[in-house]
């Protein structure tokens, strides 16, 4: 799906058509769109079981909370897909999908899933539903990413172990046990990674840095582009004095012990670790395949959900209504919008009126504080004529 598609979904009463009729009402909703600012498509939207007034002010103001946590798991997942297939959009957008389809072809063929949202139970009891399992997603999502990243760093941690410099690599394949002391009651090998640029100061000085340094003990091990590694010997009493002098001379001490088999046990957990991070990849990957789409699901059938109650609470009993989703872009909503204010905004009543070149106008001094306290205020606080939701999926 394309990233600069945008979508209102407009619920109006059938009277906009003289014959009360719902398919000549879609129609008429086409006409007020036109094709140059979008295309409409029907939406079904089933009927509800309703209750009280009051307990439909509150599920108005419920489902516009969770409206904002749908689109934000949507969005944090989406940001999970991006990072674990390192930015490549392409491939994001293929594991963006619902049921197997583009997002935008689930919209236009939207119908209201029946098994896991039976319509014939109370409202609060299925936004109840579509709350425990947003949540559900999210923690899904958030746990498994978590371990991903963990087993990550692991790996990151052991490939910098095998192809650092020698301040921070792994010495194991790299020092002969041979020029180690290690059973010496008195005194012990440091092995020193040295900067090549101060090498020769390091050969001047180390024997005189602290007390009782083994002369001419200094034994060059290896070397690359950045660092020089020496192996020097002291009496252990004044080790932790020599290992201070080093840092403070910008030589870095390293911390090794000779084990027996150290070399195949590093192989052996770097294969195992890698293998792990696979795992996990390909994991996270179906996880957050899945989760998007299900994820995506459960934020359309929250906005069906917004469009009943404010359908309700704007055109009152009987239901008679028409419900459309206007596909179009950033660019062209508002011009959707304007064309739809023009078309409806007789819906409005006293809010709307017009000036004297025919544009709509709105009142909103004397409407603003009666639509919020009704639960009429559309999204980003502005009053509308007529039931709708703009919303993008990315």
């Amino acid at each position: 799906m394309s990233k600069s598609l945008k979508f209102l979904l407009v619920s109006l009463p059938t009277s906009i058509s003289r014959t009360n009729d719902h398919d000549e009402a879609l129609t008429a909703l086409r006409s007020a769109v036109t094709t140059d600012y979008g295309s409409v498509f029907p939406f079904s939207v089933p009927e509800f079981k309703i209750g009280t007034l009051d307990a439909l002010v509150q599920q108005a103001d419920d489902l516009a909370k969770l409206e904002v946590g749908c689109e934000g798991v949507v969005s944090k997942v989406g940001d999970s897909l991006k990072t674990i297939l390192e930015g490549d959009e392409q491939k994001i957008r293929q594991q963006k999908t619902v049921n197997d389809k583009p997002a935008d072809q689930y919209l236009k063929t939207f119908h209201w899933n029946k098994v896991k949202y039976r319509a014939d139970k109370p409202l609060g009891e299925i936004i109840d539903t579509l709350q425990k399992e947003v949540n559900s997603i999210d923690n899904d999502v958030k746990n498994k990413y978590n371990q991903y990243n963990q087993v990550k760093t692991s790996l990151s941690a052991l490939q910098r172990k095998k192809t650092g410099n020698l301040s921070n690599k792994s010495l194991t394949a790299i020092v002969d046990p041979a020029v180690l002391i290690q059973d010496s009651e008195y005194l012990e090998t440091h092995l020193v990674a040295v900067p090549r640029q101060i090498m020769k100061d390091f050969l001047k000085t180390y024997e005189t840095i602290s007390p009782m340094i083994v002369p001419r003990s200094a034994l060059q091990i290896d070397s690359d582009d950045e660092f020089t590694l020496y192996a020097v010997t002291t009496f252990k009493k004044h080790s932790a004095d020599f290992l201070h002098k080093c840092r403070e001379s910008k030589w870095t001490p390293r911390d090794f012990k000779y084990k027996e088999g150290g070399r195949e046990e590093e192989q052996k957990e770097m294969e195992r670790v890698t293998k792990d991070e696979r795992k996990v990849w390909n994991e996270a990957l179906r996880l957050g395949r899945t989760a998007w789409g299900e994820a995506v699901m459960a934020w359309i059938h929250v906005l069906a959900l917004r469009v009943f109650v404010e359908t309700v609470l704007r055109y009152g009993l009987p239901l008679q209504f028409v419900c459309g989703l206007v596909q179009t872009t950033p660019k062209l909503s508002k011009k959707a919008r304007a064309s739809l204010d023009v078309a409806y905004s007789h819906l409005g009543g006293k809010a709307f009126g017009r000036d004297k070149k025919g544009r709509v106008t709105k009142d909103d001094s004397s409407t603003s504080a009666d639509m919020q306290a009704a639960g009429h205020v559309g999204d980003g606080g502005d009053y509308s004529a007529y039931v709708c939701y703009e919303f993008e999926i990315q």
